[in-house]
């Protein structure tokens, strides 16, 4: 989450009035993440969400991302959920950007999150994966292994204002996957998002999953790894082996890994790293003067990526096949 368009109290209280939700009471920018505006909304009724949809998210994705939300909360997955106005309507207009009301979840992220949430986290995203098989829309990864080779592109000639020698370093790390990235493992529709951030939790006990604003259809053991990455690492940068293999214990007892999506894990991490490190070196060497949003550390997902090459087996995760 982020703000990049500023909204006024004039503008908020025209465009509430369109819903059944009360009055509102108060509103503030939230300042984390990096691609949509977001806003806390507070009415007489109830706390919400506003999002306004900048211009990196295509108009065209959104009734796929909001249809997904919809869907899971229909089955029973708490989530973020988009509120209709007066005539139904989901998806609207403020201040010249694409805009959705949605639901708040009670709860808070955890920054420093414990073996057992881990292993709930594990649970959710299978419960997840499990619960969009009969989503009937679609939506390619457009921050797989394509979308990195554009990026690395991009970024390529100036990586070295990051760190000097990282653009050597990503150029040899995406020779090596795409020479060997899979294409044949279990697909659906995954989260590919779900850092600490974006998980609420409630007396210890995981209350909802948030943002869907990169769900895709990709591999599902992709999603995992990415999980890895965003909950493994301490702050020091040192890898906790009981937290990968809590996350798996938990994901297998909803939905079982097979041999070959567990076998494919350690590159499928490097993958990770690189869509991150790849991601924030861009935002980090295109900032966005005024607007209210943390730019994030790539070089974090560097010491990641590190880690990752230097793994053997599944086994060095905490898992035995």
């Amino acid at each position: 989450m982020a703000v990049y368009t500023i909204v006024s109290a004039d503008d908020i209280a025209a465009f509430i009035s369109e819903y059944d939700v009360g009055e509102v009471v108060s509103f503030k920018g939230i300042a984390e993440g990096v691609e949509n505006s977001n806003y806390l909304l507070s009415t007489t009724q109830s706390n919400f969400i506003l999002t306004l949809y900048e211009k990196r998210v295509d108009a065209d994705d959104l009734p796929f991302f909001l249809g997904l939300m919809d869907h899971l909360a229909h089955k029973g997955i708490n989530c973020a959920t988009p509120i209709e106005d007066k005539n139904g309507n989901i998806l609207k207009e403020l201040c010249g950007r694409p805009a959705a009301l949605i639901s708040f979840l009670d709860g808070l992220s955890i920054s420093d999150p414990t073996v057992q949430n881990c292993e709930q986290l594990g649970k959710a995203l299978a419960q997840m994966h499990l619960a969009v098989e009969d989503f009937t829309l679609s939506r390619p990864n457009d921050l797989s292994l394509e979308g990195w080779i554009k990026l690395a592109a991009s970024c390529e000639a100036r990586a070295d204002e990051c760190l000097l020698g990282l653009s050597e370093i990503i150029h040899s790390e995406m020779d090596i996957l795409k020479q060997n990235w899979p294409n044949n493992l279990p697909s659906g529709i995954i989260h590919a998002d779900l850092f600490p951030d974006n998980v609420f939790f409630l007396n210890n006990q995981l209350s909802g999953l948030i943002d869907y604003y990169f769900a895709c259809n990709d591999m599902l053991v992709y999603d995992v790894a990415v999980c890895i990455n965003s909950w493994c690492f301490e702050k020091g940068k040192s890898f906790d082996k009981k937290k990968a293999s809590a996350i798996i214990k938990g994901y297998n007892q909803i939905r079982k890994l097979s041999d070959e999506e567990l076998s494919a894990l350690p590159l499928l991490c490097r993958g990770a790293s690189i869509r991150f490190l790849l991601t924030r070196l861009y935002d980090w060497l295109n900032r966005v003067e005024g607007a209210l949003v943390k730019t994030k550390d790539p070089l974090e997902y560097l010491s990641m990526l590190k880690f990752h090459q230097n793994i053997n087996s599944v086994s060095d995760y905490g898992v035995d096949k």
